[in-house]
C-alpha cells in the first residue's frame, strides 16, 4: 500500500505547515488589495528587513531573514518591477548588488504597518478559537533548533 499523503498524517507536518502558509497567503491578497498594498504577500519581511538596514545586499538580507540567498534573489525582480526597491552596483565590488527602498516602497511599508495592526486583531481572534498557532510554531522552531530531528529520532 503506498504511503499516505493525507494532511491528517502526522508525518506530513511540514506539508501541513506549507498548507497553512498557502491558505494565509491566498486570504491575505484580497485584504492587501483593499489596503492598497501591491507588494507580494511573501515579500513583506524582505521589505521590512531592507527598511531596517537602510540598504543591503541579497546575502545580507538573507542572513537577516534566516532565508536562503537564492530565495531573496528570486523575490527581487518583482520588487524592482513594482518600483518599491532599487538596485545598484557596490562601488567596492561591481559583482555585488545593493538594494534600497524607494519612496513607493516606504509608502507600501506604511500601508503594511496599518494593515498589520488590523490583522493582528484578526489573528488574536483566530487564536482564541484554535489556540496560539503563532506561539506553537515559534516553540516548535526553537525546539528543533535546539535539538534537530536527527537527534530526536533515536529517542
Amino acid at each position: 500500500m503506498p504511503a499516505s499523503t493525507d494532511l491528517d498524517d502526522i508525518t506530513f507536518l511540514g506539508r501541513l505547515s506549507e498548507a497553512l502558509s498557502q491558505r494565509i497567503e491566498e486570504q491575505t491578497r484580497p485584504l492587501f488589495d483593499e489596503a492598497g498594498i501591491t507588494i507580494p504577500v511573501r515579500s513583506c519581511s524582505l521589505l521590512t528587513a531592507l527598511d531596517a538596514a537602510g540598504e543591503a545586499t541579497a546575502a545580507e538580507l538573507a542572513r537577516a531573514l534566516g532565508q536562503s540567498h537564492q530565495l531573496v534573489v528570486q523575490k527581487c525582480p518583482a520588487l524592482l518591477r513594482l518600483g518599491v526597491i532599487t538596485q545598484h552596483a557596490d562601488p567596492a565590488d561591481a559583482r555585488r548588488k545593493i538594494f534600497r527602498l524607494t519612496d513607493r516602497g516606504r509608502d507600501q511599508l506604511r500601508r503594511l504597518d496599518a494593515y498589520g495592526a488590523r490583522i493582528a486583531k484578526v489573528y488574536r481572534t483566530l487564536f482564541e478559537e484554535v489556540g496560539d498557532v503563532h506561539g506553537a510554531i515559534r516553540k516548535a522552531l526553537n525546539a528543533l533548533a535546539d535539538k534537530p530531528l536527527a537527534e530526536r529520532i533515536g529517542e
